[in-house]
């Protein structure tokens, strides 16, 4: 199953390749991130996602050591615009900066990372509130006519950003959050993007594990990230445990693993939507692509609609600071 981001057919779902070196925990060997990334284009898959920010660079370092002699077998999609900085003390922090400059010298930065001549797809990771988005957008226009990315995403803005940042520019692709247990897609930019023609790229598409059937959050690095995210905490992640059992056996009934029927799920919202699921597994990464087989009848899709939603779901998706950074439509909660 193909689908289209601006001129290109890429597989229907993507990897995304953060998991490999950041916000879950330490960087895996490289032997392991080898095995997963060239297992994925022999295992069929084509549209890669990486960042910037990642592991400060060094998913990117990664992929161009792993991927450089098979650049024509994929799609490569990257960002800007949030990065890892050095402070005075010699700490890192992640920093949103969305000036020209900013963008240009990062894009550069990305190029040699990555050991590529030009960037497929670039998006703006998170829009710099204290720049206007036809300015930021602007600066990777130019980066297209220069020849060094060929098409421009966004990632976490609303629809008003979206249309702004449209008329400077044609957008390719809008990567947000959207899953069972993340709706907010719904409010307002999957139907833009559909209206536009703009790709819709599915990042967290299995609920960063919860659709794994992730129970017990014992085991988690001290540093991952979902430690400090509302939906795992206290009682909020007793009342969405309460969600599991069911959806466990409605995967049962279907025949697939609980991380497929999640994808197939997404798969069948509409024809524009790219799940990019991340693993460091080459076993989970074949799993997941092979969500492209099953068909989810309605009765099922109903089922699914009736037991994970916004009102069945409990606690935000971001903490205060990083919601703060986004744009996206928010349901209540």
């Amino acid at each position: 199953m193909q689908r289209k981001v601006a001129s290109f057919e890429v597989t229907a779902i993507g990897l995304g390749c953060m998991n490999l070196d950041h916000a879950y925990g330490p960087s895996v060997s490289a032997e392991q991130g080898e095995r997963v990334l060239l297992g994925a284009l022999d295992a069929g898959y084509n549209f890669l996602d990486t960042a910037t920010l990642y592991g400060g660079g060094k998913n990117e370092t990664r992929l161009g050591q792993v991927l450089a002699k098979h650049r024509s077998r994929y799609v490569l999609a990257s960002k800007c615009g949030m990065a890892m900085v050095a402070q005075n003390d010699g700490s890192l922090k992640r920093v949103i900066d969305g000036r020209p400059q900013t963008v240009k010298k990062q894009c550069e930065d990305s190029l040699r990372r990555l050991n590529t001549e030009v960037i497929d797809l670039y998006y703006l990771h998170r829009w710099d509130k204290s720049v206007p988005i036809e300015e930021t957008v602007g600066a990777m226009s130019d980066l297209v006519r220069q020849g060094k990315i060929q098409t421009i995403g966004l990632s976490e803005v609303g629809e008003a950003t979206l249309r702004k940042a449209h008329a400077v520019h044609p957008i390719a692709a809008l990567q947000t959050e959207y899953s069972l247990w993340t709706r907010d897609a719904e409010i307002a930019v999957l139907k833009a993007t559909q209206e536009l023609g703009i790709a819709f790229v599915a990042f967290s598409p299995v609920a960063r594990g919860f659709l794994c059937g992730l129970r017990d959050l014992s085991g988690l690095d001290a540093k991952d990230i979902r430690r400090g995210m509302g939906r795992f905490q206290g009682d909020n992640y007793s009342a969405n445990l309460a969600l599991q059992d069911g959806y466990a056996r409605i995967a049962q009934q279907v025949g697939c693993t609980q991380a497929q029927l999640a994808l197939a799920w997404l798969l069948q919202r509409a024809p524009h939507i790219i799940p990019i699921p991340g693993t460091t597994s080459a076993t989970h990464m074949q799993e997941n692509l092979a969500a492209l087989q099953i068909r989810l009848g309605p009765d099922t899709v109903q089922q699914l609609d009736a037991l994970i939603n916004p009102f069945s779901v409990k606690g935000p998706r971001y903490d205060a600071q990083s919601q703060s950074e986004v744009d996206t439509e928010c349901a209540p909660q």
